[in-house]
């Protein structure tokens, strides 16, 4: 990586995405040989990163392994009080990291960016920056995604200065009752690096697509060394509101000036869209409009790549949900920056959630609870500045009778309230699982929303709550209508394998898919107060070996892809697309 010219403004940040190495550490004896300091020893490869151990979903690799990177980089000198963090938007699953042979921190959590301080770099020569990363995946984790390990998004470095802003949030509130005003509600933590004390000003300049500007100065209190204070306050924004919508996703630029005695010391720049998302008499709005929302899932997984995606693949992602005539998306998981973005700009809604995915087991003690709090906490961090972004839940498919698990009830609550504290301009949701005939819980009926994952007519479900029959689709949402009133519901899960040609009734058959997704659709459309359908998903994705689908057949081969993608791993669309997407076209995002 080449050196920064002498005597230059220090950038804001530097992608890392070459110049990298890496190699693989099997049996784990890396540590022992010295890597973490440089050794040459194993055998060392060229890659850029993004980038995955391996992309390959083969059985024998899904346990995972240990990988090793390595780059090395100058990026200059920097004035006094000035210093550079490495900022990591996602690294699966386990990181320890060095610079110049001396660790500096690490991560845990393989689903949401961090930053730790690229201490000890040395200015005007060459550094070492080593990563361990542990893929080895916890067996008690049931996600159902393939167990990815590396450095799946992209890594950069980030200019600190003596004042620091993060977990920046620009997030609107609207009001349209009578013309259409607008306030934006900014969020952040401001920390003081420096020796001494400061009194920072945080000064907000939004501009408007048309051009109308608006600002405001926030005078903070006098921080200690080392302090670091939450800052939060409401800003009006001049003229009419333009609003970001499916049918017009403008945005609003921001900059956001971090300063002491009228000197930048952080300068922070987003994109951000004037909405409004509500739930209302048990029914979605956006904008204030009900909406009936049609859509398919995504999993961050290509073909040959895995998560570590290119700007191709993303823009090839999108362009198939808009191609299917989507409005909406939904993923396990907090969608990459890059990824959002692009959503943002093609006005396609997302449902955002945390992986916090069957996880009562492990949300039994206090410590299992904290850690699962910090990653929708993240999570929130991560996906609340965009106006795509309609909900953020809280997990995924929890027992359908959370009330008799105290530490899965414990928790919903206290994420419910993470999640409103940080964002409180979007309702609140969690997805449940469907069973007929299961009784009212009142920790789901805290939430705002809804999401109903629905496979009746593919999974048999248990023995006294059967799904086997589509027909039980029906009653079942309606018994949900009339227990949670007040909650907007969307049915965000549903669909069927498709991975051979045969008759309708085949479980399994293309022609069965296509019958599935007409039936559930017609379903839905006769239920006007279900708030959208999300088929899962719009691509095929690697899951773990040997999968058992649903289908039901132990005649039929299985392997390690989730088969119930209306376009195929290799990317091919099955009938079923073309009959989802004469549906979503025909079906207006507003209600009547």
């Amino acid at each position: 990586m080449p050196a920064a010219t002498a005597g230059a403004a220090l950038p804001e940040s530097i992608p890392l995405a070459d110049g990298w190495q890496f190699a693989l550490d099997p049996l784990d004896r890396g540590l022992a040989q010295g890597w973490a300091a440089g050794a040459e020893t194993g055998v060392w490869q060229a890659i850029q990163v993004p980038h995955v151990f391996d992309a390959r979903p083969l059985g024998e690799l899904f346990p995972g392994s240990v990988g090793w990177y390595r780059l090395r980089l100058d990026p200059g000198a920097t004035p006094d009080g000035e210093a550079w963090h490495l900022h990591f938007e996602q690294v699966r699953r386990v990181a320890r990291i060095w610079l110049n042979g001396v660790e500096i921190g690490g991560h845990a959590d393989p689903y949401v960016p961090f930053e730790v301080p690229a201490t000890g770099l040395r200015p005007g020569q060459p550094n070492l920056l080593v990563l361990r990363v542990d893929g080895r995946k916890d067996e008690r984790l049931r996600e159902g995604w393939w167990n990815w390990a590396g450095l799946t998004r992209p890594v950069r470095l980030v200019a600190r200065r003596a004042v620091a802003l993060d977990e920046l949030g620009v997030m609107p509130r609207t009001n349209c009752t009578a013309g259409c005003r607008a306030w934006v509600l900014v969020d952040a933590q401001v920390t003081n690096r420096s020796a001494t004390p400061l009194q920072p000003t945080v000064s907000v300049l939004l501009t408007a697509p048309s051009g109308t500007t608006t600002a405001k100065d926030v005078g903070l209190q006098r921080l200690e060394p080392g302090a670091r204070v939450r800052v939060r306050f409401s800003l009006p924004v001049n003229g009419p509101a333009e609003l970001w919508s499916p049918q017009t996703p403008q945005r609003y630029q921001v900059e956001v000036r971090t300063r002491i005695g009228g000197n930048d010391a952080q300068v922070d720049r987003l994109a951000i869209g004037l909405r409004s998302v509500q739930v209302r008499n048990g029914l979605l709005l956006l904008n204030g409009r009900a909406v009936q929302l049609r859509g398919a899932s995504i999993q961050e997984d290509v073909l040959g790549r895995g998560p570590a995606l290119t700007t191709e693949d993303i823009d090839r992602v999108v362009g198939e949900l808009e191609a299917l005539g989507a409005d909406v998306t939904r993923a396990h998981y907090a969608l990459s920056e890059r990824m959002l973005d692009r959503l943002d700009a093609a006005g396609i809604l997302v449902w955002s959630q945390a992986p916090i995915y069957h996880r009562d087991a492990l949300l039994k003690t206090p410590a299992q609870r904290a850690e699962a709090l910090e990653t929708v906490r993240r999570t929130v961090l991560a996906a609340r500045n965009h106006p795509s972004v309609i909900t953020h839940s809280v997990g995924n498919e929890f027992s359908a009778r959370a009330d008799r698990h105290p530490g899965t009830r414990r928790f919903l609550g206290a994420a419910r309230q993470v999640t409103r504290d940080l964002d409180p301009t979007l309702p609140t949701s969690v997805d449940i699982l469907s069973y007929p005939g299961m009784d009212w819980q009142r920790a789901f009926a805290q939430f705002d929303l809804l999401g109903a994952n629905a496979y009746f007519g593919w999974y048999r479900g248990k023995r006294l709550h059967s799904t086997a029959r589509l027909g039980g689709l029906e009653p079942f949402l309606r018994r949900l209508r009339r227990q949670y009133r007040h909650q907007a519901i969307v049915l965000s899960e549903f669909g069927a394998e498709a991975f051979f040609p045969g008759p309708a009734r085949a479980k399994g058959s293309y022609a069965f898919q296509s019958r599935y997704v007409r039936r559930v659709l017609d379903t839905v459309e006769r239920l006007r107060f279900v708030s959208g359908a999300i088929y899962f998903t719009l691509q095929e994705f690697a899951v773990k070996p040997l999968w058992d689908g649903g289908v039901g057949r132990a005649d039929l081969r299985r392997d390690s892809i989730h088969n119930k993608g209306l376009i195929s791993y290799e990317g091919w669309r099955k009938p079923a697309w073309l009959i989802a997407r004469t549906r979503f076209v025909a079906q207006p995002l507003y209600r009547e």
